[in-house]
């Protein structure tokens, strides 16, 4: 009896909160996906980074698990999803419609072109309430105070009555993320929430989500290219090129021993705080269109080690406690040591 419990207890626990197995996804009538084969999973509590540069598809990849993709132009081709375990069916609008803002929330990159600059913030934030809630005007009104408050607004009785247009940048993103966690979601997807904002305003609005995840113990899939950002909060990080998750794990595997070139590319990028100064790398080329996307594996055009073997797609490769990537000579250290 204790042991089924016990087992049971570890089984739940085990269940990850979003759980994406595989998601490939094309626009129009082209052949090629966007996104290919993506995978990762976070758990209640837990802050997962998705990083790579801009076109890579990390924004698509959200948009497509909030359901926000128009089906006349984005065709979902493979979409194997669990959420607490159950199954997540893209194809379902009326499902996708009662998870959205519920259970999986998402802010915004721009908050002014996702606020709506002819209805007060406090209107908005009490829609949000009412769409999900069984609760008078009044209480979603109260609701929307009590928010703005929470995310730290000053006189939120006040505030809620101001529109978009007479609040600051910060502000508004504030404002996002009262909206956003108006009805407690279990998993928050924030979308490079911090690059329209300066570095004072970032790092409060860092700590506010971190706060506000610690209270609840929401799930977060944090959207970024901004390697400092994600240095600082991510648990785990997955590294998505040109539709494909290349690698993924822990972020500290991730950042001490990165196997992927394509990684390695990018933390080389980082300027250096110490030391003699030094050109900073760059990794040559532009992430390839649909149109222009090689066979095989889609970095080959811009790695340094790309050889004919590159041109079939990669195996993945595992290097223990959840850290993988895709690279047909992984481990590279061997590889180097050899070269």
């Amino acid at each position: 009896m204790v042991a089924t419990l016990v087992q049971n207890h570890i089984s739940i626990e085990a269940t990850p909160l979003l759980d994406v197995r595989a998601l490939s996804l094309g626009f129009g009538a082209s052949k090629t996906n966007l996104l290919e084969g993506v995978r990762y999973s976070v758990e209640a509590g837990e802050t997962l980074c998705i990083v790579g540069e801009s076109g890579c598809g990390k924004s698509v990849s959200s948009l497509a698990i909030m359901g926000l993709l128009r089906h006349d132009v984005a065709h979902i081709r493979e979409a194997d999803i669990r959420f607490r375990g159950e199954p997540y069916d893209l194809h379902d609008t009326a499902a996708l419609r009662r998870h959205r803002g519920a259970d999986i929330a998402m802010i915004f990159q721009e908050p002014m072109t996702s606020l709506n600059p002819a209805f007060r913030v406090g209107d908005q934030i009490a829609e949000a309430v009412r769409a999900h809630r069984n609760v008078t005007e009044a209480e979603a009104n109260d609701r929307a105070v009590n928010m703005l408050r929470r995310v730290g607004i000053p006189a939120p009785e006040a505030r809620v009555n101001e529109y978009p247009h007479q609040m600051s940048g910060g502000m508004r993103q504030r404002v996002m993320i009262a909206m956003a966690l108006a009805n407690d979601p279990a998993l928050l997807i924030a979308d490079e929430p911090t690059t329209a904002l300066d570095v004072t305003i970032q790092s409060q609005i860092l700590d506010l989500i971190r706060t506000l995840q610690a209270e609840t113990g929401m799930g977060t899939i944090m959207i970024t290219h901004d390697l400092g950002v994600v240095a600082e909060i991510a648990d785990k990080v997955a590294v998505m090129y040109a539709g494909t998750i290349v690698e993924a794990g822990p972020a500290e595997a991730i950042f001490n021993d990165p196997q992927h070139p394509y990684t390695i590319g990018l933390m080389s990028s980082m300027p250096k705080l110490t030391g003699p100064r030094e050109r900073l790398t760059t990794v040559p080329g532009t992430v390839p269109t649909i149109e222009t996307m090689p066979d095989g594996c889609r970095f080959s055009t811009r790695c340094p080690f790309a050889q004919h073997v590159c041109k079939e797609t990669p195996p993945e490769r595992s290097f223990g406690a959840g850290h993988t990537a895709l690279c047909h000579f992984a481990p590279l250290n061997e590889r180097l040591e050899r070269a």
